[in-house]
């Protein structure tokens, strides 16, 4: 931790603070989000129906609008969508501690979800301006800061939950104020894209702008293969937690046993994020990385796939064992993977843009993904319970080590050897004209220093 921080150190200062603000941003986010449904189901006894709502309007008010808070952050700049992502979320998480009718608690849901859309690919995009050539290991960086949020927030959450849900609604509220306060006076203004983007933006409407992205098929096909990894990495959430129940039951023990598969999650990422990356860099192409990235995430599921064929044993102690270890190992592999990919993953949003409308590009890529995942888990779920139905336990494992084959093969296909350089070399700025020849695997040269200058 020490080497990482000294690394964060090496930045300039306004990434330092993206860094820390990210770290901020998750504490304050999990230290309340875990606790809400009890809060709703318990103290405010909400039927489990209305439950889901509030929870489901804050998901779906930040997939749904990302694109839309990208947009803003290219037309406006990403601080002012940054510090007004953070202050909207100081006052939603204060509303769902202070509110207990239907309509307010939908209300401060949708805040707390629209702020995610604001800030989240603004603090991307600003970073990766800053971060310069230095992009992949900043987003290392940013990966390692973002995991610690989520391990650390939990913990301090149930501290203060301990004392009252509404006091943690609370700290949390105030955590997102200081750090607007913070961002107001400390972060540096940035205008997105290159010098000519922001009058270009004034000058293209927004429907305009969300055509020519949609129009970059490369930077579609690269978001629609990619779903996969989120898919994959989203069953430490899901598939994981429910397989430790299934073997070690649902008392103390499967709940210790799901906060150690977390733990060893979330610790992996800590402290091997950047020696990974630092490794990867050094030794692959970025295409094979984030190939080897998404081939690590299907094969995490092996380990379970093994314990089906394997008997499970009798005694309590040895069903509890590999109630654990399994699931944890998973999980290991999980990190590992994403570990790989996410940094190259970042950069190459940044690459298949063109460097112009990154925000933009990062919004439309988390509302991708974002369904891809919704889509994902509600095929992950029907296939956990028809294993369980037809007495097939491998199904679901089998599947997703499928799915992480055949992502981490399209996207071998996609990158391999000059195709990915051209797509991904560095370029002065890329229209979308140039992005589709790119797509097609043509050469292209970009001339000059002008927007959409490109020739065969």
């Amino acid at each position: 931790m020490k080497t990482t921080l000294a690394r964060a150190r090496s930045y300039e200062r306004s990434v330092q603070l993206l860094l820390a603000n990210q770290f901020t941003i998750n504490l304050g986010f999990y230290m309340l989000m875990p606790y809400l449904a009890q809060h709703l189901s318990g103290t405010l006894g909400l039927a489990g129906w209305l439950v889901g709502l509030v929870l489901g309007v804050r998901n779906f008010s930040q997939q749904g609008m990302f694109l839309v808070g990208g947009t803003l952050a290219d037309r406006f700049g990403y601080k002012p969508l940054i510090v007004a992502g953070c202050l909207l979320r100081t006052v939603g998480f204060a509303a769902l501690g202070l509110v207990d009718s239907i309509p307010a608690l939908l209300a401060a849901s949708a805040a707390t979800g629209f702020a995610g859309a604001l800030f989240n690919p603004a603090v991307r995009a600003y970073l990766a301006a800053d971060a310069g050539e230095r992009r992949v290991e900043a987003f290392a960086l940013f990966n390692v800061f973002y995991q610690a949020g989520i391990l650390l927030g939990p913990l301090v959450g149930m501290l203060l939950t301990g004392v009252d849900f509404r006091f943690t609604c609370l700290v949390s509220a105030a955590i997102f104020a200081l750090l607007s306060a913070v961002q107001i006076r400390a972060l540096p203004a940035r205008t997105a894209g290159h010098a000519g983007d922001a009058e270009a933006g004034e000058r293209t409407s927004v429907l305009v702008q969300w055509r020519g992205v949609v129009r970059n098929r490369a930077f579609l096909l690269f978001a629609t293969t990619m779903i996969g990894s989120y898919v994959l990495s989203f069953q430490v959430y899901l598939a994981l937690p429910l397989e430790v129940r299934r073997l070690g039951g649902e008392g103390e023990f499967g709940t210790a046993a799901v906060a150690l598969l977390f733990a060893a999650s979330g610790l992996a990422t800590l402290f091997g994020q950047t020696r990974v990356t630092e490794w990867c860099k050094a030794r692959l192409a970025p295409g094979q990385a984030l190939a080897w990235g998404l081939l690590g995430m299907g094969l995490a599921f092996v380990p379970l796939l093994a314990g089906t064929i394997m008997p499970v044993p009798d005694a309590q102690v040895g069903r509890r064992l590999v109630a654990a270890l399994l699931p944890t190992l998973a999980a290991l592999l999980l990190a590992l993977g994403t570990m790989i990919a996410y940094p190259f993953e970042m950069d190459t949003i940044v690459r298949l843009s063109g460097d112009r409308l990154v925000a933009t590009h990062y919004g439309l890529y988390n509302t991708i993904c974002g369904i891809g995942i919704t889509l994902g888990n509600l095929l992950t779920g029907a296939a956990l319970d028809a294993a369980r139905a037809a007495n097939l336990s491998a199904l679901p494992w089998l599947a997703l080590l499928v799915l992480g084959v055949v992502c981490a093969a399209s996207l071998q296909r996609l990158y391999r050897a000059d195709r990915f350089a051209t797509m991904t070399a560095e370029p002065a700025s890329v229209n979308a004209e140039g992005i589709s020849l790119l797509q097609r695997g043509e050469q292209v040269e970009v001339t000059g220093n002008s927007p959409g200058m490109v020739r065969r």
